[in-house]
């Protein structure tokens, strides 16, 4: 018999039936914020009204704003916000003139590029988040949750499809004649556990840089302390976030690890500075080299 692979999303059908059965078990933790998405439209000679190189973050501390470039000249501008918790919440904005005068005071670039707020808001439906949990990923040889259905994440790293490519290429890599499907299904199982949680925390920890760190001035001189690091030791120093978005040779478990490293050494070295100038460059360099060691391409897994 076939075995059934599902690959059917945070709400899996496949991962219900298993549960059902009593072949798994399932954990899911929602995100007490949610998002609602609107579109700002391009402007009347069809372009961007913002770079469309970047993305556009307004940090508010407990909630953000952020902006999308998309191929016709608009944007897709995602608020993420408290689903309760008072007037800044998606249960405290319960009229159009609340929606309005929140942007007015948050978000006033904004603001005019949305003409139509009120109804988009209306409108729109408010998406939710979690993050599954889901053991075990498999029935004997006979079924197999891959992508979101075994370990959907938040997406606030942008990680989610990708970590979804990765199961299949583990998976690809696990086949071969002869192999038992029960065997390859544990062993993939083995496989992708660490990586798997791994970039689920960090996703969520992103959500709280995103919206509340990155407003910090000692955020700002670590960041451009990490970034002349990375230039004076690019193989042993990679910004944990560029080492999850752009570095498809370090899995996520070891960018979690190198990471944590990393920002050991940057708060000790930015402990009581004010500024670059402030900081004995060469001496941290030696720092680096001393307890990094040099990224190296993840071990062939079978």
């Amino acid at each position: 018999m076939n075995p059934v692979i599902g690959a059917d999303g945070s709400g899996s059908t496949l991962r219900g039936a298993m549960v059902a059965a009593g072949r798994g078990e399932v954990r899911e933790e929602p995100l007490e914020h949610r998002y609602k998405e609107l579109t700002i439209a391009p402007d009347a000679g069809g372009r961007h009204a913002f770079d469309p190189g970047a993305l556009h973050i307004w940090p508010r501390g407990g909630y953000m704003l952020i902006a999308l470039p998309n191929v016709d000249g608009s944007f897709t501008a995602t608020l993420f916000l408290a689903a309760e918790g008072g007037p800044v919440s998606f249960a405290g904005l319960g009229s159009g003139a609340a929606v309005r005068a929140l942007f007015a005071a948050e978000f006033p670039d904004v603001l005019p590029l949305v003409p139509d707020l009120e109804a988009q808001f209306a409108e729109n439906p408010t998406g939710r988040m979690s993050t599954v949990y889901a053991a075990p990923w498999h029935v004997g040889g006979q079924a197999l949750l891959v992508g979101d259905a075994a370990h959907a994440i938040v997406p606030f790293h942008g990680q989610g499809m990708n970590c979804a490519f990765e199961d299949c290429r583990v998976l690809d890599d696990l086949l071969s004649p002869g192999r038992e499907w029960a065997e390859v299904f544990q062993r993939f199982d083995e496989l992708r556990r660490e990586d798997t949680a791994a970039i689920a925390r960090m996703a969520v920890e992103n959500y709280t840089e995103m919206r509340d760190t990155v407003r910090d001035p000692l955020f700002a001189l670590q960041k451009e302390l990490s970034l002349e690091l990375e230039r004076r030791q690019p193989h042993r120093f990679i910004p944990r976030y560029s080492m999850v978005m752009f570095h498809d040779e370090i899995a996520y478990a070891e960018a979690e690890r190198r990471g944590r490293l990393q920002s050991v050494l940057l708060e000790e070295a930015t402990r009581g500075r004010g500024s670059l100038g402030d900081i004995d460059l060469n001496a941290l360099e030696a720092t680096v080299v001393s307890r990094l060691t040099p990224v190296s391409a993840p071990a062939v897994r079978g």
